[in-house]
């Protein structure tokens, strides 16, 4: 015997079951459009996969399941896709959702289909792997038939979790709703055998369908398919006392198994599964059928309506062709109800589609199911903290959701609210408490959202700022560097300049490279930063309108490193140019070019050169190059050269220096084209120059100095060429 428990609070509502129970569950055929919300579980949406004006099949999948907490989306019958459009759905916001929907085709023509065991090429369900069955009910879109339409695959995801006891949830306890109770009866070893499925999955010892004892005839069909299928001696078969809500998941677990499950936990983390047994039939034909979950029963019922019943209706059936099925009759104050009346929500309209967790369509008449009166001040009696399955403070929770103390709401785990409407049910003042906890929950899990949020943007800050900071210790590396070169320049100068005239063109223009430099690392600095002002206004649609002055802001900077690029090239070039026009100015030496002094350097220079040329020359003879012979050519003239430095050197240290030789006619034009060159530079410089200083640069400077250092090495050339030629005339007297 299993020994039964109980839970605090509870109520007894007048249950109308009968009204639904009188004939046994019809199909409810195919209508001519159905409507497919992408989104009819907890989690994300479901997306698309087909197009408009595709042709579809029975079982097709039309919508992929988007993320871990999703299920995929199968065609209920088979037409065509008429359209993939926004539609009102059944919830009760009234607001829209995506859509599929579906003209059918009258054929109702399957894709083809077998069970997993055929697929596989296995005997027995014990030869297919836990991990194997949760991918296969997921792949058919299996969601909680019995509350909020948790994904199935999730929920039997549990890990290494231990489970030992596995709940299937047959209670029904809310009233008028009776199509759990009729699949039951008329499908129990479904049932049946897809609770054996789901312990092969979650491996627990025992199972548990716990049943109000107001359902005898679903009890007596349960244990008729255990002997069946021989599992009378595993799983058992439960009456419960009849309470509401006995059919929450929590309260069911305290009955069954007299454990709690804590606050903000799930039932996995005490070793318990729970499942609905609708969900258990669906299993069932996935597995055994490899049908996927394209069609529910679902109870239509209340005075309304001349036929009351359960339905065998497809996913996607409006809620007037079920109401028609029915014999709906309009009332004066037309009222429909999806659900039960104690959890259920008024329907905006009729055009409405049945999606997987519907259960229940309730047309009652005002007479049955008086409309709210007008809520009144709370007396404090407390009847609805007796009433309250989950031992929480209603009149608490009432006041805080109400003054908008939402913080207090969650510390009094308003959370743990099931909303299954007793508060409401018993309050003498006819107060809507499950729609303030319902706001006030909806309002937390915004500011949630809020805050998770605002956390994004606090680590993208911080990332920016850190990226900022690395930046900016690169450009100050760089900029040490660069100073350090710049002086290290100096001192070379410095050191080299003996008698300290030094030019300051080559300073002057380092130090305009280094201020534009500066501004092209500031310039490329503010591009960085606009471009993630771009990026995060991209990423926040509240900043939509900030896109453009960001882009033209962007291509602003980008303008402006072009430019800076573009002068700091002709800085360089000016400061080559300077830096050329150097040595003729810089030379210290000015005195005889025949003193022993120049002579020797002369000879010293040449015998560099030569002893360069010799290396070169047996690096070549070892890889055998054919560059040999012209190295030794090479060589050859500048022994020359060496010999007549070296005589030259010892002639004046003997005082018998040689008259200078009159140049040949070659080395007069040799001169003359280097004067020409000369001038061309002179051109050019000035040109620069003349640019620099009409656009305001601060280059303008060094570049004179370039320019008279031009200027200079040109009349030294030419006083050169005037000398040469004053020696030719001479030497052409004396010869004649």
């Amino acid at each position: 015997m299993i020994r039964l428990h109980t839970f605090n609070g509870g109520i007894h509502p007048a249950e109308n079951k009968d009204q639904s129970t009188s004939r046994p569950i019809a199909s409810a055929g195919i209508p001519s459009e159905l409507v497919l919300p992408l989104h009819q579980h907890i989690g994300a949406a479901a997306q698309p996969v087909v197009a408009v004006g595709d042709k579809v099949l029975k079982g097709q999948l039309i919508a992929e399941a988007e993320g871990f907490v999703s299920v995929p989306l199968h065609a209920p019958t088979s037409g065509t896709i008429a359209a993939i459009e926004p539609r009102a759905v059944p919830h009760a916001s009234g607001l829209e959702e995506l859509c599929i929907v579906i003209r059918s085709d009258g054929a109702d023509e399957w894709i083809t289909h077998q069970g997993l065991c055929q697929t596989l090429n296995v005997e027995h369900l014990q030869d297919i792997t836990p991990r194997q069955l949760v991918e296969h009910i997921r792949s058919c879109g299996i969601a909680g038939m019995g509350g909020a339409g948790f994904p199935t695959s999730v929920k039997l995801n549990i890990g290494k979790q231990d489970i030992h006891t596995l709940i299937l949830n047959g209670a029904e306890c809310e009233p008028y709703i009776t199509a759990d109770d009729m699949l039951m009866r008329e499908r129990a070893i479904e049932v049946v055998k897809g609770a054996q499925i789901l312990l092969h999955i979650v491996g627990a010892k025992r199972c548990l369908i716990g049943v109000e004892d107001n359902k005898p005839q679903a009890i007596d069909a349960l244990n008729a398919a255990l002997v069946e299928v021989n599992e009378q001696h595993h799983i058992d078969v439960v009456a419960i006392p009849t309470k509401y809500p006995s059919g929450g998941e929590k309260q069911l677990i305290k009955i069954l198994t007299g454990e709690e499950v804590p606050s903000g936990g799930i039932p996995a983390s005490i070793g318990i599964v729970c499942q609905n047994v609708g969900t258990s039939a669906a299993i069932y034909r996935a597995v055994e059928l490899g049908e996927p979950l394209i069609s529910r029963v679902i109870t239509v019922t209340g005075d309304s309506v001349a036929r009351a019943g359960n339905y065998d209706a497809m996913i996607g059936t409006p809620v007037s062709y079920l109401l028609q099925l029915a014999g709906y009759q309009q009332q004066k104050r037309e009222r429909v109800i999806m659900g039960g009346p104690m959890m259920g929500f008024a329907l905006p309209q009729l055009e409405l589609p049945v999606i997987k967790t519907s259960n229940c369509l309730l047309a009652p008449t005002e007479k049955e199911l008086p409309l709210n009166d007008v809520a009144m001040a709370c007396i404090r009696c407390g009847m609805c903290s007796e009433a309250c399955p989950a031992e929480l403070l209603p009149q608490q929770l009432y006041w805080f959701s109400k003054s908008q103390e939402f913080d207090k709401a969650e510390q009094h785990n308003i959370f743990d609210c099931i909303e299954c409407g007793a508060c409401s049910y018993v309050c003498p003042s006819h107060i809507p408490l499950v729609q303030y906890y319902r706001y006030a929950k909806g309002a937390i899990r915004d500011e949630r959202a809020a805050q998770a949020k605002a956390e994004k943007a606090r680590l993208r800050f911080e990332e920016r700022q850190a990226r900022k900071d690395r930046e900016e210790a690169e450009k100050e590396a760089r900029r040490k560097a660069r100073a350090e070169a710049a002086e290290k320049a100096q001192q070379e100068k410095k050191a080299a300049a003996a008698s300290g005239d030094v030019a300051t063109a080559a300073p002057a223009a380092s130090e305009e490279l280094e201020k534009l430099q500066k501004k092209l690392d500031a310039a490329q600095t503010a591009k960085a930063k606009t471009q993630d002002k771009l990026d995060a206004a991209k990423a926040d649609e509240s900043m939509a309108d900030k896109i453009p002055a960001f882009e033209a802001a962007l291509v602003k900077t980008q303008d402006k490193i072009k430019e800076l690029a573009k002068e700091i090239a002709a800085a360089k070039k000016a400061a080559k140019a300077a830096q050329a026009a150097e040595p003729a100015a810089t030379a210290t030496d000015k005195g005889d070019p025949n003193s022993p002094e120049r002579l020797k350097r002369k000879w010293e220079t040449a015998q560099g050169r030569l002893d360069t040329a010799l290396k070169r020359l047996e690096q070549a003879k070892a890889e055998g190059l054919d560059t040999v012979d012209a190295l030794q050519a090479g060589i050859d003239k500048q022994q020359e050269r060496v010999d007549e430095a070296k005589a030259a050197y010892e002639a004046a240290l003997s005082g018998d220096a040689p008259a200078a030789p009159a140049p040949s006619a070659e080395e007069l034009d040799a001169l003359r084209k280097k004067i020409l060159a000369q001038e061309d530079r002179v051109q050019k410089m000035q040109e620069r120059h003349d640019m620099a200083k009409a656009d305001g640069l601060d280059t303008a400077d060094a570049l004179a100095m370039g320019v008279q250092k031009q200027l200079d090495k040109l009349q030294q050339l030419q006083q050169e060429l005037t000398a040469a030629e004053a020696l030719a005339a001479n030497a052409n007297n004396g010869a004649s």
